[in-house]
């Protein structure tokens, strides 16, 4: 019995480990790479496995980074199905499309460059219609349900409190006489989310899959979300501008809009009208509509046996579907509330928000999520006085805001609680899904509490769950075709080489072959750059 981290491994994103038994071989999650272009290039990769080689795939929840290459697994021989809730499967047929539009999107934009130049064009890494063609693979379940996919296998989806139909996965496999019980984390919520339920309890695994998002902060609150959220609206409204928040389209727009209105009727925010602009977002909000026995106690009440739409709808909220509603928001100077995807800012009608309100101070853009290094929203985050969008450089002017309460990851406390749970001490937990500072904290903190044997998992390698033992070496996949890396300019290929030299160089063990390599390219790339100027 192996497992093999093929992604989130040593990152936040793209989330993907191959599990082998004498039987099997199956997938838990099959998420794309977000971020900086040297992570997004995994994307155009090959799989570090044979996508006809797997039997199923087990999908802990909805968000990109999770399902993100599911159509790309079909597209490249996977013929099985993909297990998971009923919440996330109906999720998937709003999310996945839209990932296959902005891929479709992209390659169109990349190809009118690489036309001009004389280069080949590229393929999209799936379009909408691959999206839509595997919904019928995607087989939803109810939490709780032991589901039996062999007589070797079986499996059950608990909650995670992360997001409508997010789950933990336990896995039981009976091997040589023996079963083994291997418990994924997916991504853990925090306790009291609205709408969603706490993070279910587990009792016991022989090895535990965590994530680590938070694994090195705390969610301190300073102040009260709801008091925090109605101090940047309020003083948005007196400064006369817009209030501009990235948001991810399943779960924080939601929270968003559930905490907005009863802010309103309570009377603690001035009357602003708030637009969600997001298509997927709009068709995300009807999921949750249809779902309702996902949510709290709270939420449950709040409808009070009306219809769910009841929580999410009022008159001043306005859903915004067309391009000619959104492209209208622009000249909206100020006494707007603007909710737009992508969370990151990396993608979608976001970006033309901030283009068109970032450079003003009257506004403010808050972040209410995580932002990965490397994307727009955290070089805006960490202090960037100008950004590029769109092609156009965009002073920042405009108030940055930051609320830590609506992350829908659990902190460090909220990891550590989680664990503490387990009765018996796991044989070994392996921590996946964070940054470098994140897991070197999370390792040690778990390890000096709880007395778990704990290990960060490194991309690629096989772990023998049978021996408890790493197998080496790992043999890095074929790397993205010549085209995919051509689609980047001098300046991009400049910038992703440094990165790497950076990354490189804080690790302990320094590969010096491979510094001189890099700063070899770096300064080929720099003489390019010297003469086109």
């Amino acid at each position: 019995m192996k497992i093999q981290f093929c992604g989130a491994a040593g990152t936040v994103t793209g989330s993907c480990f191959l599990v082998t038994t004498q039987e099997e071989k199956f997938l838990i999650d099959c998420g794309m790479f977000q971020g900086s272009k040297e992570l997004k290039e995994h994307n155009y990769s090959e799989f570090l496995f044979n996508p006809a080689d797997i039997q199923f795939v087990l999908l802990t929840h909805a968000h990109i980074d999770h399902s993100g290459l599911i159509p790309k697994l079909y597209r490249h021989g996977f013929q099985g199905t993909v297990h998971t809730t009923k919440a996330t499967k109906e999720l998937c047929a709003v999310v996945l499309p839209d990932s296959g539009y902005i891929q479709e999107m992209e390659v169109e934009r990349k190809n009118r460059k690489l036309a001009r130049r004389g280069l080949p064009l590229l393929d999209p890494i799936y379009t909408v219609a691959d999206a839509q063609e595997c919904q019928r693979f995607i087989k939803g379940h109810m939490y709780e349900k032991e589901i039996v996919l062999s007589p070797q296998i079986r499996v059950r989806f608990q909650d995670a409190g992360h997001i409508l139909g997010s789950a933990i996965i336990e896995v039981c496999i009976r091997e040589d006489g023996q079963e083994k019980k291997l418990v994924f984390s997916g991504d853990l919520g925090n306790i009291n989310a609205p709408l969603v339920e706490d993070p279910a309890e587990i009792k016991k695994a022989d090895y535990v899959i965590m994530e680590s998002t938070y694994g090195n902060r705390y969610h301190i609150d300073t102040e009260n979300k709801l008091d925090a959220l109605a101090r940047v609206v309020k003083t948005t409204h007196k400064r006369g501008g817009n209030l501009v928040i990235p948001s991810f389209a399943v779960e924080r727009t939601q929270d968003l809009v559930y905490d907005l209105k009863h802010l309103k009727e309570e009377g603690q925010i001035p009357p602003m009208e708030i637009y969600i602009d997001s298509p997927m977002a709009v068709q995300a909000t009807q999921v949750f509509i249809n779902n309702p026995y996902c949510f709290d106690d709270e939420a449950t009440y709040k409808m009070k046996g009306e219809d769910a739409r009841a929580i999410f709808e009022g008159p001043d909220i306005h859903y915004i579907l067309s391009v000619e509603e959104s492209l209208a928001l622009n000249k909206k100077k100020g006494g707007a509330i603007i909710i737009s995807a992508s969370g990151m800012a990396d993608a979608g009608r976001i970006k033309h928000h901030l283009k068109h309100n970032l450079w003003r101070s009257a506004c403010t853009v808050l972040f209410v999520g995580y932002q990965a290094e490397g994307t727009l929203g955290r070089r805006i985050l960490d202090g960037e006085k100008k950004v590029t969008i769109h092609g156009e450089e965009v002073a920042v002017k405009a108030a940055i805001e930051r609320i830590d309460g609506f992350s829908a990851h659990a902190d460090q406390k909220g990891l550590l609680d989680w664990l503490s749970n387990f009765k018996t001490k796991p044989d070994r937990v392996f921590l996946v899904h964070g940054e470098e500072d994140s897991l070197l904290t999370l390792q040690r903190v778990i390890s000096s509490e709880l007395g778990f044997q704990t290990q960060i998992a490194e991309y690629g390698s096989v772990y023998d769950l049978s021996h408890d033992a790493v197998l080496t070496p790992f043999v890095a996949p074929a790397p993205a075709p010549a085209q995919y890396v051509a689609a980047f300019d001098t300046a991009d290929a400049f910038k992703s080489i440094k990165e790497q030299i950076l990354n490189l160089a804080k690790l302990p063990g320094k590969d010096m072959r491979a510094l001189q390599r890099l700063m070899a390219q770096l300064s080929e790339i720099e003489r390019e750059m010297n003469k086109a100027v």
